[in-house]
């Protein structure tokens, strides 16, 4: 296979158009026609650039023979040659299945993000019943505003585990988009390229959004400390913050959503070939986390009956939660470096 074939059957295989190939290179659509048709030969630090572009190496592209069933197929394919890289396991992707995952995200994105409000906004009833019944602004006893409020919040908690699962089923064929490498056929790349600069501005506003309800939120607890010293205000005035979080929290979720399910058929971002075998070695370290989170807080608020306050250990085990992943990754790196 000569290099105009190669770059040909690589172009195509992203579902690139000569003028996009073209762009990437910072060439004329004239001169990757040219290098298509045989008629002229890139320099050497266009091969070097198409290498990347195309995740081959330049022997690749530069051997004109090439062993079908050896190295080069899989260079082709993607894989790294090397016998020391760890495996991983490789599936094919349709423009079928891509859009169908697509679609099944944009379905469930609202309702993903609607869940997480659930649980940020979980809490509400029960700080708002223990300070009225404290304050004496409602007539009922201790208990019954504590059982009240954590009627509610249980409510509202399975209300979003159902969500959750709901959506995990929905989309739980696709699972493999997480843990393997993937191969998409022919115009999958290009149609995902494609969607995500149509969403990239919409994106780009909700992360705005998102990020300025979460500053904006302790406006309210400031407002209230500058102007009474009221308890009933004060709780009012958590409530509001963990409203404004969760409408700020929405919009991150709603948009997270579309842009990971793109990332993930793309293989960009947190979801490259690397990070996903640290999040396959990361996941039993994941479960048991949360579990061991999980027990702290059922055991702390019944032993305490401080369910009023108890709910910070989920904003504070997530912030620990990402930290801990960051470092986790970082260590994973190094060891796969040194080998």
């Amino acid at each position: 296979m000569i290099l105009a074939d190669k770059i040909i059957t690589l172009r195509k295989k992203n579902g690139w158009s000569q003028e996009e190939l073209a762009e990437k290179l910072n060439v004329t659509r004239q001169s990757v026609s040219k290098w298509e048709g045989a008629q002229s030969v890139p320099d050497l630090n266009k091969i070097l650039l198409m290498s990347r572009i195309f995740e081959v190496s330049t022997d690749f592209l530069l051997k004109d023979e090439l062993e079908e069933q050896n190295s080069g197929v899989q260079e082709l394919e993607g894989h790294q040659a090397g016998a020391s890289e760890e495996s991983i396991p490789v599936r094919k992707v349709s423009m079928e299945e891509a859009r169908a995952f697509l679609d099944i995200k944009e379905r469930t994105a609202g309702m993903t993000a609607l869940a997480v409000v659930l649980c940020i906004v979980s809490p509400m009833c029960l700080i708002f019943l223990a300070a009225a019944q404290e304050t004496g602004k409602i007539l009922i006893s201790e208990n019954a505003a504590a059982g009240a409020g954590v009627v509610v919040l249980l409510l509202f908690i399975a209300s979003a585990v159902a969500m959750f699962i709901f959506c995990d089923m929905k989309a739980k064929r696709y699972e493999y988009l997480n843990k393997m490498k993937i191969e998409t056929e022919y115009g999958v790349t290009g149609m995902v390229n494609d969607r995500k600069q149509q969403y990239q501005d919409t994106y780009t506003r909700c992360n705005i959004i998102g990020t300025c309800c979460c500053i904006l939120a302790v406006m309210p607890l400031f407002a209230a400390l500058i102007f009474t010293e009221d308890d009933f205000i004060m709780s009012l005035a958590v409530c509001v913050l963990l409203l404004i979080v969760s409408v700020g929290v929405y919009f991150f979720v709603h948009a997270g959503v579309h842009w990971e399910s793109m990332e993930k058929l793309l293989q960009e971002g947190d979801y490259t070939v690397d990070n996903k075998r640290g999040e396959t070695a990361f996941e039993p370290f994941s479960g048991a986390y949360w579990l061991i989170v999980t027990a702290a807080y059922l055991a702390y608020s019944f032993y305490t009956n401080g369910w009023g306050i108890s709910w910070a250990i989920w904003p504070v085990a997530g912030v620990l939660f990402a930290a801990v992943k960051i470092i986790f990754k970082a260590v994973v790196r190094g060891k796969r470096g040194k080998e």
